[in-house]
């Protein structure tokens, strides 16, 4: 019973902050100044071939078309319905493209590089993190600062830097993009080792970084854990070092699980401005264009879905933890 109400309570919270989440992400986009319908037919006039006329029936075809001639209640409740039919809408900028084929195309491509830098940081940072605190003196104080310095470095200057060394001076990899031109997406060897090779640098600039922040949080809560009295006590009780080396790990690992899991619910949208300096196709630079165009069903989509993951993520982690703890079963249902 304790552990199906506190279920039932955590479901009930994230469903709550899921309907809000659902309407600050339709009203946000239209707080930005601006008509996306103005962008599209002044973009469609540059050409001085189309008449005031054309545009003024060009401009009421739009506003019909993407239901912007209804009122803000009535665009709400077409959204809602739409969300959850699974239909994100049609693009402003792209027209008539569908904005579920556009995040198709582009989630991939973030998913490629951002989950594999994501695992790997998140082992070798932990496995680092705890060597140090285990060992401790040169090499633990080598690998704090090392840590805390690439933990601290936002992932676009390492992105610019590593884009700089080895792609400008050094050559050793292309400048940017995801593929050679002439080339399409698909599944062969040619392109995929192709692709490879504008792979690494979008990788390494996450990898890095994510390694250094997972180490300095190992490191920190394996020191201490290791100041815990149940360690003295066990040491005391005759324990051989190896079984409390599992309990201080064990234990040093649940903040890192939530690092984990919030790191891959932020997967989405996470290496946006990475994706921008390596002009890298994913949902990042595809995001930065919906802004720059006022392309509402997109900025829609890719925050949609960066908000459920998040809240799928943090969701998950609180009945993780709370099946594997009871203490916070406990804590959270309010008994002592």
């Amino acid at each position: 019973m304790k552990l199906g109400r506190y279920i039932a309570q955590k479901t009930v919270w994230y469903l709550v902050a899921l309907v809000a989440a659902v309407s600050l992400n339709f009203l946000l986009p239209r707080l930005v100044p601006g008509n996306p319908v103005d962008v599209i037919v002044s973009n469609l006039s540059r050409g001085g071939s189309v008449t005031s006329e054309q545009q003024k029936q060009v401009y009421e075809s739009y506003v019909q078309e993407f239901g912007l001639d209804q009122s803000l209640g009535q665009q709400f409740l077409t959204y809602l319905g739409k969300v959850f039919t699974g239909d994100l809408g049609t693009s402003f900028a792209y027209y008539p493209a569908a904005v579920n084929d556009l995040v198709g195309q582009a989630l991939p491509w973030s998913i490629a590089v951002q989950l594999p830098a994501i695992l790997i940081g998140w082992i070798l940072g932990n496995v680092i993190g705890a060597i140090a605190a285990f060992r401790g003196g040169n090499w633990d104080r080598s690998v704090f600062t090392t840590s805390l310095f690439l933990s601290a470095m936002p992932y676009y200057c390492l992105s610019i830097l590593l884009l700089y060394v080895l792609a400008v001076v050094a050559g050793v990899f292309p400048v940017g993009g995801a593929y050679s031109l002439g080339l399409s997406p698909e599944f062969s060897v040619a392109f995929l080792w192709d692709a490879l090779s504008y792979y690494w640098l979008p990788f390494l600039s996450l990898v890095v970084v994510f390694i250094g922040g997972q180490a300095v949080g190992m490191r920190s809560m394996a020191i201490y854990e290791l100041g815990g009295d149940y360690v003295s006590y066990a040491r005391a009780m005759g324990i051989r070092d190896n079984k409390i080396t599992q309990y201080i790990f064990r234990n040093a690992m649940l903040p890192q699980i939530t690092g984990l899991a919030l790191a891959i619910g932020t997967l989405v949208g996470g290496a946006l401005i990475t994706e921008l300096v390596f002009s890298y196709p994913g949902v990042g630079t595809l995001l930065f264009n919906a802004i720059a165009a006022n392309d509402y069903p997109v900025i829609q989509a890719v925050t949609l879905i960066i908000t459920v993951a998040v809240l799928l993520a943090n969701f998950a982690v609180e009945i993780a933890y709370g099946i594997i703890d009871p203490r916070i079963r406990a804590a959270k249902s309010g008994e002592k």
